[in-house]
């Protein structure tokens, strides 16, 4: 049985926040791009792409390495 939250997507207008909490596998991706503000307040507000455009991370890259 496939668990549905394998079948999000992830996107680039989604809150990081959200984003760990529909797919809790993804951390260890985020902590990778040095993405450690996630358990701060900011990750209730920022999207995905606004963090990769503060980190100077290619956004689509990120969301290939965030949807494996």
């Amino acid at each position: 049985m496939t668990d549905k939250k394998d079948k999000v997507i992830i996107t680039s207008d989604m809150i990081l926040a959200d984003v760990i909490q529909l797919k809790p596998q993804t951390l260890g991706t985020l902590l990778s791009f040095g993405l450690a503000c996630i358990g701060c307040p900011v990750s209730q507000l920022e999207t995905v792409e606004e963090a990769a455009m503060v980190h100077g991370i290619e956004i689509d890259f990120l969301l290939e390495q965030l949807n494996k």
